[in-house]
């Protein structure tokens, strides 16, 4: 047996320094033999020492490594992209912009609205300004005397509405009283009562519900008085832009153009010319058509002794045609109910001649006037104007029709149109039989044969 020596762990002189200890195991890393030992050996010690290496390096991967490299490891693995609070910056900046943007255009929607209201009434006075500075005037005071004579004509239009209709309230008002002298007579001779019009008077005055009404009224007054001057700041927002758009619309249409390619400057311009033709046209046409309406209404009116004919043909011309579909019927109900009042003979007169004038206008004045100008498919103007009023309300239901024609214009510039092929059933004759066509087709086969 080899003995070591127990405080170095020596093997002692004697023992063979290849040889291993008694109980090893041959493959243990513990008697791995140094290189000069296994090259002393023979070839059987050299096929074990080569097993032990192998043991050993295997021993040593699978030992894991200490736990300060693990954490260390671990944290590097773990580690914050440097991109990353770069991309959460700028992402919240992004929503932050969005946010702004959207906030703004809330508040900016009722400046937006104005600003294209006014663009409309630039192009459809623009006709008239142009017309007016080719003759030599000023663009400033043409647009300035445009401007002055539709304000005369709306003011002139609002006077004589307000008119009839404060005369029908005076009129409603001093007859108040013979109505309820009459409700209550009819009242006692029929349930046999002895009502009488003073105590429904006092009553009425002394209730809790008229109080609380008229408390209600008083506080709606500052209300109604907030509208009516914003109203006013919105009306005079919009002819200071229109004013604007008209008298230097040369000068816009330059400070457009001048960021743009010469390409696309002449596309700028071809559409602005559609926008001022069709949206003027439409106004003119719309304006001839409701002078004629209100005079021919006019004349029956002032005929049949109608109170009120100027103010009635008035509004019959301007309500029929800008309302389109339904506003003549719309327009037609107001002088009906006027001449009913008067006599209901009279009422039914007025309904017939409605009716006729509808009629001429739709298939004979119409077409006419408006051919060249606006050429919108009726459903198509009801759709919009349909459209424009849930957009815009009453102003879009104003500008809807124009709108819709210069874009009508505009695309059919660019859209290729082809020849329609001759068939029965785009005349809505429906598909032909299948005797006829193949009486067609042996027609065809002889005379082919005869030209051979």
């Amino acid at each position: 047996m080899a003995t070591t020596d127990e405080t170095t762990d020596e093997p002692i002189s004697g023992t063979p320094t290849g040889a291993p200890a008694a109980g090893a195991l041959p493959d243990s890393p513990a008697v791995a033999p140094a290189d000069d030992a296994t090259a002393a050996s023979g070839p059987p010690s050299t096929g074990r020492a080569q097993d032990a290496a192998a043991t050993a390096s295997a021993s040593a991967d699978s030992v894991p490594p200490p736990v300060g490299m693990a954490g260390a490891a671990a944290g590097a693995a773990a580690r914050m992209p440097r991109w990353l609070p770069r991309a959460m910056v700028l992402a919240l900046s992004l929503i932050g912009c969005f946010q702004l943007v959207v906030w703004g255009f809330h508040q900016l929607v009722g400046l937006l609205i104005n600003v294209l209201i006014a663009f409309f009434l630039a192009l459809a006075v623009e006709p008239a300004v142009d017309w007016m500075a080719a003759r030599g005037v000023r663009r400033g005071l043409a647009t300035g005397l445009v401007f002055l004579g539709v304000l005369v004509a709306s003011a002139g239009f609002i006077t004589l509405m307000g008119t009839m209709l404060a005369g029908q309230i005076t009129a409603m008002v001093e007859d108040f009283p013979k109505y309820i002298d009459s409700v209550i007579k009819w009242i006692n001779d029929t349930f046999r009562t002895e009502l009488s019009r003073v105590e429904i008077q006092d009553s009425l005055l002394h209730s809790d519900w008229l109080q609380k009404y008229v408390q209600n009224s008083a506080t709606g007054v500052l209300d109604v008085s907030a509208q009516v001057l914003g109203g006013l700041f919105r009306m005079l927002t919009i002819l200071l832009f229109s004013f604007y758009f008209a008298a230097d619309g040369p000068r816009l249409r330059r400070a457009l153009c001048s960021v743009l390619p010469p390409a696309k400057q002449a596309e700028v311009l071809r559409a602005w010319e559609i926008a001022v033709a069709k949206t003027g046209g439409y106004l003119y046409s719309r304006a001839l058509m409701a002078l004629i309406s209100g005079t021919a209404h006019f004349v029956l009116l002032e005929t049949l002794n109608v109170p009120y004919a100027p103010a009635l043909a008035m509004w019959v011309g301007l309500v029929s045609q800008f309302i389109p579909t339904i506003g003549t019927y719309l327009a037609g109900a107001l002088p009906i109910l006027i001449a009913f009042t008067v006599n209901p003979w009279y009422a039914l007169w007025v309904l017939v001649f409605v009716v006729i004038y509808q009629q001429f206008e739709n298939y004979l004045l119409q077409p006419r006037i408006t051919a060249k100008s606006v050429d919108i498919h009726p459903a198509v103007a009801f759709g919009s104007v349909l459209a424009g009023t849930a957009l815009l309300g009453a102003v879009g239901a104003l500008i809807a029709i124009p709108a819709i024609a210069t874009l009508q214009a505009f695309l059919g510039a660019y859209v290729r149109r082809y020849e329609v092929t001759d068939d029965p059933r785009v005349h809505g004759r429906g598909r032909p039989r299948r005797g006829a066509a193949s009486a067609l087709a042996q027609v065809r086969c002889s005379l082919w044969d005869r030209s051979r």
